[in-house]
């Protein structure tokens, strides 16, 4: 999809929401307090993703999904609330690498967080002055259920260019336990570590249930795995 025209995009980013005091639902982080930058556009678009209204032109009013925000609004946001976990996901942010950078770098210089994490699907590389500014990389490559060719879901050099960073966990979504041995080949394919197993779904019963089928086998390879915490509360709520 073609992002919207930001008049300064080295320091503005199209946002789709922002929101929080929330947890941090996935992964290393979860439970964790967090408040949340969604950014709008994604060049992917799973067959389960959980996120459309980001870039679902299809099933969603696009031009009411974002609006164009400058560093300044995001450190006043932010700086509404104690200093803790800034949690940038999308979407995919690393569409938007120039500003990303510039507000990471400003939420860092302002002391306005104590750790920051973007979620990404792995299929762009980060840039050093990103890198310097993040605690760390949610890296979530897909899987072939997500209805993706393999070209365009798993890019070989922009994975390792996120493990060299030594910032990168991998966090895989998983519908059933036969989705682990794919996950190995990559893990062995890329050298990818540390690795976290989650569930797909939006709705808490799936969530439960997936966890309930893939603890032991996931346990029986040495990995790691996350519930999605937002929805075992919430359910599918946007915003949470």
């Amino acid at each position: 999809m073609k992002l919207p025209a930001v008049a300064n995009a080295d320091q503005d980013l199209a946002v789709n929401e922002m929101f929080g005091p929330t947890f941090q639902g996935e992964g290393p982080s979860c439970g964790r307090l967090a408040r949340f930058i969604r950014l709008f556009g994604c060049h992917l678009s799973c067959t389960w993703c959980d996120t459309p209204y980001t870039h679902d032109a299809t099933r969603y009013d696009l031009g009411t999904e974002h609006r164009i925000t400058t560093t300044e609004d995001i450190l006043v946001w932010l700086a509404t609330g104690p200093p803790g976990l800034v949690v940038i996901t999308g979407g995919e942010p690393l569409l938007q690498p120039r500003a990303l950078a510039h507000v990471t770098k400003a939420i860092q210089d302002a002391s306005l967080a104590t750790d920051i994490e973007i979620e990404t699907s792995g299929t762009i590389a980060p840039a050093v002055d990103l890198t310097d500014t993040v605690t760390r990389f949610n890296v979530s490559p897909k899987l072939a259920h997500s209805g993706l060719g393999h070209q365009q879901r798993i890019r070989s050099a922009v994975l390792s260019e996120f493990a060299a960073t030594g910032k990168a966990v991998f966090k895989f979504v998983v519908q059933q336990v036969g989705d682990l041995d794919e996950i190995s080949d990559l893990v062995t394919a890329h050298n990818l570590d540390p690795v976290w197993v989650m569930p797909e779904g939006t709705d808490s019963t799936i969530i439960l249930t997936r966890m309930r089928q893939l603890a032991n086998p996931v346990l029986a390879r040495g990995w790691h795995l996350s519930t999605r915490l937002h929805i075992l509360l919430w359910e599918n709520t946007r915003a949470r």
